[in-house]
């Protein structure tokens, strides 16, 4: 066991049982509001306190916590919220709800503090229909009962469109135990993704990558997704499918009719639900090649090296940022690492001024005035010609080879 993963599967709700859903999903957005507002009013009160001179024991206290909301929440309910009791939902939805909404709390004062890396994160926003439609249930509460059927209490037992059978199987004989299960609703579909604890040495022993595979330097771009260099002298190219730009016609037809409709009106949810159906195909598409492609990846390479980029300070290009955010680099950066920790596939990651494409793979020389147009250019120390990407990809096989030699065993 150790090897945290999540496991996503598309739900068969009867109408009964997806209003039901829909309901839960509902409360879990109440509950988070209800958090948020009471930090809020408490945060405030007790802000004015401190100005009348008040302090210590005596100052209003503010509900950071878990607990703290969700004691908040019993006491305040049966008032203010009286059909909660009378409606049957899960008493399991408003605690993980009040668990949301401490983790985001506590990432904002982290970050506040500067002991959170990353960007800062700002003060948690009120949650609305539109913002997603979900709920979770914490430990194994909502359960795979057989191949093709889960159990969610209060609402009973909901079939699968998909074969559970790994999941089940490693339940039953103790290799898998659920942490957690979050269902999700998009475009009229529903999921249930479970958080799994799995013991996976068996898979990954068996699925490692070969002890003479060779390893690669990896050139990310636009007009092709990944020019791969191998150490035994061999090329690659991986084309991406682009699915955002596949269907960018169709989405901006769909969203002019969308915008013709009459607010609240039958025609203007058949065509919300269009355009969530398009958006949907698109992260699909993506997501389905992106785990393809790292998985080959990291079952056939020992070793990659890749480029670390500033997605978010590149995506500013207005020319190029919708290109980039269909790409999904940074998506893919992150399921090479853990995929590699599962194969035992090393990364190496350049530094962020590493110069793979101005750097010349047979002198050294570099480029300075390589501008982004050029896509061939040649060196003037030893007069190669090099293609922009094979000589990146070149370059940072060459770093990953350099910092291995370097670095002692």
């Amino acid at each position: 066991m150790g090897h945290k993963q999540g496991l996503r599967f598309e739900l068969a709700p009867t109408p009964a049982q997806a209003a039901l859903m829909s309901r839960h999903a509902g409360l879990s957005r109440l509950v988070e509001n209800f958090c948020l507002e009471t930090v809020r009013k408490r945060w405030a009160q007790r802000k004015a306190e401190e100005t009348y001179g008040i302090s210590g024991a005596d100052l209003t206290r503010v509900p950071w916590t878990a607990p703290a909301l969700e004691k908040l929440w019993r006491a305040e309910h049966p008032q203010s919220f009286p059909w909660f009791n009378e409606s049957k939902l899960s008493s399991r939805i408003p605690k993980e709800a009040c668990r949301a909404r401490a983790a985001g709390f506590a990432n904002y004062l982290r970050s506040k503090q500067g002991k959170r890396k990353g960007d800062r994160v700002g003060f948690p926003t009120w949650r609305k229909r539109k913002h997603g439609t979900r709920f979770r249930y914490d430990g194994d509460r909502a359960k795979p009962l057989n191949t093709h059927g889960v159990r969610l209490p209060a609402i009973g037992i909901v079939a699968t469109r998909e074969n559970m059978s790994w999941l089940t199987e490693r339940m039953t004989s103790g290799r898998v135990r659920v942490l957690g299960a979050t269902i999700r609703e998009r475009a009229g579909r529903w999921w249930i993704s479970f958080q799994v604890e799995a013991d996976r040495d068996e898979i990954n022993q068996r699925r490692r990558a070969a002890a003479n595979a060779p390893m690669c330097g990896i050139d990310l771009g636009l007009k092709t997704f990944a020019v791969i260099h191998n150490s035994d002298g061999s090329r690659q190219e991986i084309r991406s499918p682009a699915p955002l730009r596949a269907v960018q016609r169709a989405l901006k037809r769909a969203n002019r009719k969308l915008s013709k409709t009459q607010e609240a009106s039958k025609n203007r949810e058949k065509a919300r639900r269009r355009v969530g159906r398009l958006h949907l195909r698109v992260a699909d598409r993506r997501r389905d090649f992106l785990h393809k492609t790292t998985t080959e990846l990291t079952r056939t390479k020992s070793a990659v090296a890749v480029e670390t980029l500033n997605v978010k300070g590149m995506v500013k290009n207005r020319r190029l940022s919708r290109a980039l955010s269909d790409a999904g680099f940074a998506e893919f950066v992150r399921q090479l690492e853990y995929k590699a920790e599962w194969y035992g596939c090393r990364i190496w990651k350049a530094d962020r001024w590493f110069p793979s494409s101005k750097q010349c793979a047979q002198c050294d020389r570099l480029n300075h005035s390589l501008a982004l147009a050029d896509r061939e250019w040649k060196c003037t120390g030893c007069g190669a010609i090099h293609d922009r990407d094979d000589n990146a990809a070149a370059n940072l096989l060459r770093g990953l080879l350099a910092e291995r030699t370097t670095t002692p065993t």
